[in-house]
């Protein structure tokens, strides 16, 4: 495992690492977005989604038990869907699929593709 100087292993990481990085940077600037609008409790729930993504991305960035990251990622990354979900559609008032809005379209799209990253990289290291 290389490292640099700043403990970043990236020589090990492989084009579907990055996708994955990519997706997770892109939800978890999203959250830190709505946390800043939105304030609150709910607010400061998107903030702890942002640091669970900052610290996922840190951790695979690191080389630090990534297999762990990989199958911890996955539930906390549907998790946030099915949270989405329930509070903007079940119990709130808006209408799926008309009031997705642009925030959510794209963090959804991104949170889709780092589960199917996140999976891969579990299978291939099964």
């Amino acid at each position: 495992m290389a490292h640099s100087d700043a403990g970043a292993d990236v020589e090990s990481l492989t084009p579907l690492h990055w996708i994955g990085i990519l997706a997770a940077t892109v939800s978890g600037i999203v959250h830190a977005v709505l946390g800043v609008q939105v304030g609150g409790a709910l607010g400061i729930s998107f903030f702890v989604a942002t640091l669970g993504f900052g610290a996922g991305v840190t951790a695979i960035v690191a080389g630090y038990r990534r297999r762990l990251i990989y199958a911890v990622g996955i539930p906390f990354t549907g998790g946030q869907i099915v949270l989405w979900y329930v509070i903007n559609f079940v119990t709130g008032t808006y209408s799926f699929p008309g009031d997705i809005g642009v925030y959510g379209a794209v963090d959804k799209v991104a949170q889709i593709a780092l589960i199917a990253v996140l999976a891969v990289l579990l299978s291939r290291e099964s």
